[in-house]
């Protein structure tokens, strides 16, 4: 069996790392590696394809830049390129990206069968482009591959669960199989200082840095929490940093450049709280036992919520520091295994074959 498996950004880096592992030491599957550039600053793309042991991609397209229809029209044509090239007998894609699209639609177009890795997910927000991507990257898919009950739960009432030509598992979250095998390999990373307790921040989604009014509702909060809470820490994303300079807005906290997942694992592992509008790093808070606070108005996670370990605060100033400060006293713990214990990129590959 042949699979074409489409990547471009940093946390499909991640899934993907796992996952092609497993194939790799599977019998009967032979996997073609195509990276769009969707992520194409060198911290967020090749050093995890360094650091993650991440075999290298046999295309790269380096695809990046420009709006959403432009970027995935583009990304299409040359997807479907080497799928003509390659003759694939499945696609797998991943998440939510433009990319992910992009390569879900190219294969249908081709009646090749799609798997989607993280189907099921939904923020119930049609103003993310990332909304837009998952919901119609599951209307492609003939394989969907669930990481929560939740997901499937959201399936089940758009009734894919009543389909023949469908296919829908639990496998658990394979971002949860990459924080368990490279916990032990995490680096401190370049400029973050030996401080006892800090808040790690990351800010880079777009219904935040596109609005003027939100971003400075954040900056504001994030640098009273530095100032008068505790220290924070923050890679900076290379968006986030261009629209701060053209707002002309100042963080006061200490910023380092965008990390590699290794060194994002030493973050997470040393401290005290995870402020956020990612969605993978949400979850990722949660694998290293740390409370979170999500600037979002929405969020694909709703089970962390549920558990009481993530608060959503959206880009409101004083909401982000009360549970900033009520968070720093939860104790975070996976009694259910609400991810899968790390057994998911296995599943995968058992249902691939």
């Amino acid at each position: 069996m042949k699979i074409v498996t489409i990547i471009g950004a940093r946390p499909q880096f991640i899934k993907a790392s796992v996952v092609s592992k497993a194939i790799l030491e599977a019998d009967g599957i032979e996997e073609i590696l195509v990276h769009t550039g969707q992520h194409f600053d060198e911290n967020m793309s090749n050093i995890f394809f360094e650091q993650l042991g991440i075999p290298r991609p046999h295309y790269q397209l380096d695809i990046h830049g420009g709006s959403h229809g432009d970027m995935t029209g583009r990304m299409l044509i040359e997807i479907e390129k080497v799928l003509l090239k390659e003759k694939p007998d499945r696609v797998m894609v991943y998440g939510d990206t433009n990319s992910t699209l992009a390569g879900a639609l190219a294969a249908a177009k081709l009646h090749i069968p799609v798997a989607h890795v993280e189907a099921g997910l939904r923020s119930f927000n049609m103003g993310m482009p990332e909304e837009v991507n998952r919901i119609l990257t599951d209307q492609l898919s003939d394989l969907l591959l669930c990481p929560t009950d939740a997901a499937i739960e959201n399936l089940e009432k758009e009734g894919f669960l009543g389909k023949t030509d469908v296919t829908v598992e639990k496998v658990g979250d394979v971002m949860q199989d990459s924080a368990m095998l490279f916990s032990t390999q995490a680096v401190q990373p370049v400029g973050v200082k030996n401080q006892r307790s800090f808040i790690l921040v990351t800010l880079h989604r777009a219904e935040n840095t596109d609005s003027i009014d939100r971003l400075s509702s954040i900056v504001s909060a994030l640098n009273e929490i530095h100032n008068t809470i505790m220290p924070i820490v923050m890679p900076l994303h290379p968006r986030t940093k261009k629209v701060l300079d053209e707002y002309n807005l100042t963080l006061e906290m200490d910023l380092i450049d965008p990390v590699g997942y290794l060194e994002m694992i030493w973050l997470l592992q040393h401290c005290a709280l995870v402020l956020t509008d990612s969605g993978g790093v949400q979850k990722e808070a949660f694998f290293f036992a740390k409370p979170c606070v999500t600037m979002r108005d929405q969020t694909e996670w709703v089970e962390l919520i549920d558990a009481g370990v993530n608060q959503l605060v959206g880009a409101n100033h004083p909401l982000i520091i009360n549970a900033v400060q009520e968070s720093l006293a939860i104790k975070v713990e996976d009694k259910n295994e609400l991810y899968g214990g790390g057994t998911a990129s296995k599943r995968i590959v058992e249902l691939l074959k």
